[in-house]
């Protein structure tokens, strides 16, 4: 008795050293989540519906293995050689926004100051247009009386300069910075780096707007007319052409997440599009007046819209829910949104940098104009354009006096990822050959565009019932009864082959009942009209009235 009690003590401590405290067990289950949040590929698969043992145990694995695969990728933020960082005020009554430029490039770094500057092209504007490409590494500026210019904005040097000699609407980067298209006054053009014209594009007249899907090399242009294009770069071939029937199209952006195009419309409508339908995917109305600005961000689940009545709405486009909405003094003329979630709106002379703080806030938190993390302008220069640069902390903005270039910590993304094609800020010509080539022979087809990019490889377990219903949601179900009383009358009447032919004849369900009430209502109507005619007929002719002649 004296060993065994001498030994429980032991056995206990063991449990106790071998068991997981609640504490321990809370923090894992939040990293778990933290890890499905950042990293995780969306709903898991439904194995439970699946018959097939085989099919089943390997979708369990399949999903196992996309677990782990999330654990691990958070277990590694441990070895990111960077991280962000904002402007943080020292007090309460210190502000960020009134942090000026120079003062910033006075206190970071030699190189980092360099990202700031001015480009002064009083005669060639205003400038419509400025874009970055997907690595960050190339700008492209282009004013509205012609003037295009290539440039690698880091070391200062001009790769082309083009005098077009007509209006230029919009210029687009296409799969890398070899390319470029501009939309003209009459068609799209492409052009090369070094200003040669490759191609041009008749197909896409008078367009307004133009975006490009990297992963599906696609062009897409809207416009006067209203008409969406899409032409596969790779190929050359017009893929689809649909009319929006909005009239024309006031902006245009792209969903990172899904490649589905969003065009904001005179009416305050902002329309979904993808190649393979001819009808928009939702309809959203988001303003009260024309749509002036768009942006979706990197995730694909927040839009901001600005419009004529100077209304800057966020919407959650994973449920089309509108979150809130902010008053801006003036119609916010352009959007965009960085890689960290800062969201810059140009409206006037002004430029506000949001903080990601708009996208999670609740309604009741949001003042009538929320206080901005950053501001530039007030110099007499309207703003046309801002872009956030991909992998650096500086703001890109177009006005009617040039470009200017701004710089806003904590705005991009520290960490590229270089297995990434076509975001490697490092890339060299052998890379960026190896990597075009892998991205055409891994191209997406224009069929994968949907609101929902993971149905790709799911199981359809719907039953045939269902997606029926799915077709036609204000169908009304199909009545078999009612369609078999319109098929002949008599013996051979479609009600009474029905009978024969129900199988058993003892046994008795709703169907058969109601197939029998429906003869009886049949047989009591011809009774009816067979002493109706007798009476009409008379005793002479009331022997005709069987036949109804």
């Amino acid at each position: 008795m004296a060993s065994n009690t001498a030994n429980k003590p032991q056995k206990d401590r063991r449990k106790s050293n071998n068991a997981i405290s609640d504490t321990e067990a809370q923090a894992l289950v939040q990293h778990a989540q933290s890890a499905k949040k950042t990293y995780g590929r969306g709903a898991p698969v439904r194995t439970k519906s699946v018959k097939d043992r085989k099919l089943r145990a390997n979708l369990k694995s399949l999903e196992a293995k996309y677990k782990n695969a999330t654990l691990q990728a958070k277990n590694a933020e441990i070895l990111l050689d960077n991280t962000a960082g904002l402007l943080e005020p020292e007090n309460a009554l210190e502000k960020t926004y009134k942090v000026r430029q120079d003062e910033i490039r006075r206190d970071v770094g030699i190189e980092t100051a360099k990202k700031g500057f001015e480009l002064r092209l009083n005669e060639l504007g205003p400038y419509d247009v400025c874009e970055y490409t997907r690595n960050g590494r190339d700008l492209l500026i282009g004013g509205r009386k012609g003037h295009v210019a290539v440039i690698d904005w880091r070391d200062g040097k001009l790769g082309c300069e083009l005098q077009l000699g007509e209006t230029v609407r919009d210029a687009k980067w296409l799969h890398n910075n070899q390319s470029f298209a501009v939309a003209q006054k009459k068609c799209v053009y492409i052009y090369a780096r070094d200003g040669v014209e490759i191609h041009q594009l008749k197909k896409h007249p008078e367009a307004t707007h133009l975006e490009f899907l990297p992963y599906h090399f696609l062009l897409a242009s809207v416009s006067t007319a209203g008409m969406l294009r899409y032409t596969d770069t790779s190929t050359g071939q017009m893929i689809a052409e649909q009319p929006t029937r909005l009239g024309p199209p006031t902006a245009l952006c792209q969903n990172p997440h899904n490649a589905v195009l969003h065009i904001g419309h005179q009416r305050g409508i902002v329309t979904l599009w993808s190649p393979n339908t001819s009808t928009p995917l939702v309809k959203v109305l988001t303003n009260q007046g024309p749509i002036r600005a768009l942006s979706v961000d990197r995730a694909g689940r927040y839009m901001v819209s600005t419009g004529q009545d100077r209304r800057m709405a966020i919407w959650d486009i994973r449920m089309f829910k509108e979150l809130h909405q902010h008053h801006l003094r003036q119609p916010g003329s352009t959007i965009s949104i960085s890689d960290r979630n800062l969201t810059a709106v140009g409206w006037g002379t002004q430029v506000s940098i949001f903080n990601s703080d708009i996208f999670t806030c609740s309604p009741d938190d949001v003042v009538k104009v929320p206080p901005p993390y950053m501001a530039w302008g007030g110099e007499g220069q309207t703003i046309s354009r801002v872009r956030f640069c991909p992998f650096e902390d500086a703001l890109g903005i177009s006005h009617n006096q040039g470009f200017s270039s701004i710089i806003v910590p904590g705005s991009g993304e520290p960490n590229p990822d270089a297995l990434e094609p076509g975001t490697n800020p490092f890339e060299t010509s052998k890379q960026r050959r190896e990597t075009e080539i892998h991205a055409i022979l891994e191209k997406l087809q224009p069929d994968m565009i949907s609101l929902d990019p993971n149905f790709i490889g799911n199981l359809d377990v719907a039953s045939e019932e269902q997606r029926k219903r799915e077709k036609d949601l204000d169908a009304k179900p199909e009545d078999k009864i009612a369609n078999l009383k319109k098929k002949g009358r008599g013996r051979n009447s479609a009600l009474r082959r029905h009978l024969r032919k129900s199988g058993q004849k003892n046994v008795i369900d709703e169907e058969k009942v109601r197939v029998r009430e429906a003869m009886r209502s049949m047989d009591k109507r011809e009774i009816e009209r067979v002493s109706k005619l007798k009476k009409d007929y008379g005793p002479a002719l009331e022997r005709f009235a069987r036949k109804g002649l």
